[in-house]
């Protein structure tokens, strides 16, 4: 059997023996349709909300809320389509990176492909530790301080241009996410990850996830539910427009859970023992962003067993706080009871990675260097193929492989009727 699989933007092949018991899983096809109509069409007929023209007719300033580098969200193409609607008011674009580092000039001419020449001086870059321009509008349920970007505050009219895609503690990307974690100060982000330590933050789960009902209730302090105007995509495995819905910020985001549900859920048979989790750009960036498709992956993976992942991690580790504490520690355990007695930002990264390596072995391939994985307990390959050969001589030739395809972006279920 040999498997075409994508590392560092190439197509690479991995030989598997015939005998061997594989079920590769990726992102389920669906007919291509014309991206640009789909837009169109939920732009027509607009949920909970007046049409987007009439929507700015009274608009004085426009903030138009976009992804960064780190999502697949193909904001150009829907700027394409609004852009006879948006020309000629006066707008700022917010890039919501949250805690992420800003893009570069390449980043951003992909986030915004033909219009970035037109409006670059029309665009602000969101920084979460800048507090001269963030506004403190209260606290949440959950006790989490929300600071917001001035531009949000000061803008009569907000656009959010967002996809949905599961997330591995927050349920799903999207919606709500544009305000917390994207346009607000780093410890209000702080303070909501860590809410990703309780055992219902996972994929796929928005009811009792308290990082979901955190981020609802920082929306509702918010309170601009007639002043926003949402666009929310769902991607097919190609990362082209299959889904959109648009008008307020929770109808749309509702909406396109349920498309997002039926695209990214996929059934197993049962779970394996060597699980090979392959990231797709942009979700391969760094480690920080690659552990989503651990996430997911582990959810097929027996106990005892290995699970392989697959990102080129160009740029290294990424935020270095959860790495940092998993490096400190001689053991997972220790890493746990750690988080147990002080929490920051990225510590629930670690703290799933620990708890992961109490049950099951972790390898990777990736660009990073031999060092840097093996003292988090990451056992580092330089190839696919010599990872497997090696996972099969110690699990056995008659072990169960499941191959993800873009693991980001799909999670695997063993009940499927349980999650529909």
């Amino acid at each position: 059997m040999i498997l075409n699989y994508h590392y560092s933007n190439r197509v690479r092949k991995l030989h598997l023996p015939d005998s061997l018991d594989v079920e590769v899983l990726a992102p389920k096809e669906i007919s291509m349709v014309n991206e640009s109509v789909v837009v169109k069409l939920a732009l027509n007929s607009p949920l909970d909300s007046s049409c987007l023209s009439s929507f700015l007719s009274d608009a004085k300033h426009i903030a138009v809320v976009v992804n960064d580098h780190e999502r697949p969200t193909p904001t150009a193409k829907i700027l394409s389509c609004i852009h006879e609607d948006i020309k000629h008011y006066n707008m700022t674009f917010i890039v919501a990176s949250g805690t992420h580092r800003p893009p570069n000039e390449i980043e951003l001419r992909r986030i915004f492909g033909k219009f970035y020449d037109k409006y670059r001086e029309k665009i602000a870059i969101h920084d979460c530790r800048d507090y001269n321009k963030l506004t403190y509008i209260g606290e949440t349920v959950f006790g989490t301080s929300i600071l917001v970007n001035d531009i949000l505050i000061k803008s009569d009219k907000i656009i959010v241009i967002g996809s949905i895609e599961p997330h591995y503690f927050a349920g799903f990307t999207g919606g709500r996410k544009f305000l917390l974690p994207g346009t607000t100060a780093y410890e209000s982000t702080e303070q909501n990850h860590k809410l990703a330590l309780d055992e219902r933050a996972m994929p796929l789960a928005l009811k009792g996830n308290p990082v979901h009902e955190d981020m609802m209730d920082a929306l509702k302090l918010f309170n601009r539910y007639e002043d926003i105007f949402s666009i929310m995509t769902v991607l097919n495995g190609e990362h082209r427009i299959h889904y959109a819905s648009a008008g307020h910020i929770n109808s749309s985001f509702y909406k396109g859970v349920e498309v997002a549900m039926n695209t990214y859920c996929v059934p197993i048979k049962e779970k394996a023992d060597i699980v090979i989790a392959i990231a797709h750009p942009p979700l391969d960036i760094n480690l920080y962003q690659a552990h989503k498709a651990i996430e997911h992956a582990k959810l097929a993976l027996k106990r005892n067993g290995i699970l392989i992942l697959v990102a080129a991690c160009n740029e290294g580790i990424g935020p270095p706080n959860f790495y940092n504490l998993l490096s400190s520690a001689s053991d997972p355990s220790e890493v746990l009871e750690k988080i147990r007695k002080e929490y920051r930002l990225g510590y629930h990264k670690a703290a799933k990675i620990a708890e992961l390596q109490t049950w099951a072995e972790i390898w990777a391939v990736t660009s990073m260097s031999k060092d840097i994985l093996e003292k988090i307990r990451i056992k580092p390959f330089t190839n696919l193929q010599d990872t497997i050969d090696s996972a099969i001589k110690l699990k056995g030739k008659d072990s169960k492989v499941i191959i993800l395809d873009n693991a980001s972006m799909i999670v695997p279920k063993v009940n499927y009727d349980e999650v529909m």
